[in-house]
C-alpha cells in the first residue's frame, strides 16, 4: 500500500456489518477522517501549487481542466434534487444548482470560473468549447454525474460532503495564488471568495442529512464509502492533469 502523497491508498474504511451503529458524534468523525486522509490537499500537484512551483501552462491547464467539473456540478445537483423525497428538501438543495448557474446575466460560480480562467491567460472561448479537458478528468467527472444519479438519494448526498474539507483548502489557495503566483490578475479570484461561505452552509445541509438519514450501521458504512469516491474522483482529476502538464513545467 502507497501512502497518501505518492498515490491512492487501496486500503478499505473498516466494515460495520454486524457492530453497532455509531453515535452522531463517531460517525461525524469517520467521515471527517475521510478527508484527514483523502482529499486532494494532499495530492503533489496541490502540494507543488502551494509551494510556488507550478508553471503558467500547470496553472492554465488545471483551471481549463477544473472548468469541466465546476460545469457538471449543478448538473449533479440536478441529478441529486430529481431524487430528494420531499419539497422540503428539494427547496433546501437547489440553492446549489443557483449558485453555479446563476438566475440570469454574468452570475453564478460557473461565469466566475470563467473570470479565473481569464485572469490566468485563458480565453473564454477556448474554456468553454473544452479545448484542454484530458480524458481522465472527463471520465472521473463523468463518473461522479453517474454516480450522483444512479445511488441512493442519501449516498449522493454523502459524497458532497468533500465540502466540509474545502473552505480551509479554498483559503489557503487564495493566499498562496495572490502571493506566489503574482501573474494572476487578482479579480479572478471570485469564485473562491463566494465559496469560503458556501461550502460551510452546503456542507451543514448535507452533514445534517447523513446524520438523520443513516442510521444503520449499513447505511452509515455506504455514507463513508459515498465520500471516499467522491475523495477518490477529486484525486484522480489531479492525477490526470498532473500527467498532462508535467512535461511542460
Amino acid at each position: 500500500m502507497l501512502e497518501k502523497g505518492g498515490a491512492v491508498s487501496t486500503e478499505k474504511e473498516p466494515d460495520q456489518k454486524g457492530k453497532e451503529p455509531w453515535t452522531k458524534d463517531e460517525f461525524t468523525e469517520r467521515l471527517k477522517d475521510i478527508g484527514r486522509s483523502f482529499y486532494h490537499d494532499k495530492h503533489p500537484f496541490h502540494v507543488a501549487m502551494h509551494q510556488g512551483k507550478l508553471s503558467r501552462d500547470q496553472i492554465r491547464g488545471w483551471v481549463a481542466n477544473r472548468y469541466y467539473y465546476q460545469k457538471s456540478v449543478p448538473i449533479k445537483d440536478a441529478a441529486i434534487l430529481s431524487n430528494l423525497p420531499s419539497r422540503e428538501l428539494r427547496r433546501e438543495w437547489i440553492q446549489r444548482i443557483i449558485d453555479h448557474d446563476g438566475t440570469h446575466g454574468v452570475e453564478g460560480g460557473i461565469e466566475a470560473w470563467l473570470r479565473l480562467g481569464e485572469a490566468v491567460g485563458l480565453s473564454r472561448e477556448e474554456i468553454l468549447r473544452e479545448d484542454y479537458v484530458v480524458p481522465g478528468v472527463r471520465f472521473s467527472v463523468d463518473a461522479y454525474v453517474h454516480f450522483a444519479r444512479t445511488k441512493p438519494w442519501i449516498e449522493a448526498v454523502a459524497s458532497s460532503l468533500t465540502e466540509l474539507f474545502s473552505p480551509d483548502l479554498i483559503s489557503k489557495r487564495m493566499n498562496v495564488l495572490e502571493r506566489l503566483y503574482p501573474w494572476i490578475d487578482s479579480r479572478g479570484f471570485e469564485y473562491f471568495q463566494n465559496r469560503l461561505t458556501q461550502a460551510p452552509r452546503d456542507s451543514d445541509c448535507a452533514l445534517k442529512l447523513v446524520l438523520t438519514y443513516c442510521q444503520s450501521t449499513e447505511e452509515q458504512q455506504r455514507a463513508v464509502d459515498a465520500l471516499r469516491f467522491k475523495c477518490d474522483v477529486l484525486w484522480a482529476q489531479l492525477d490526470a492533469i498532473e500527467k498532462a502538464y508535467s512535461s511542460k513545467a
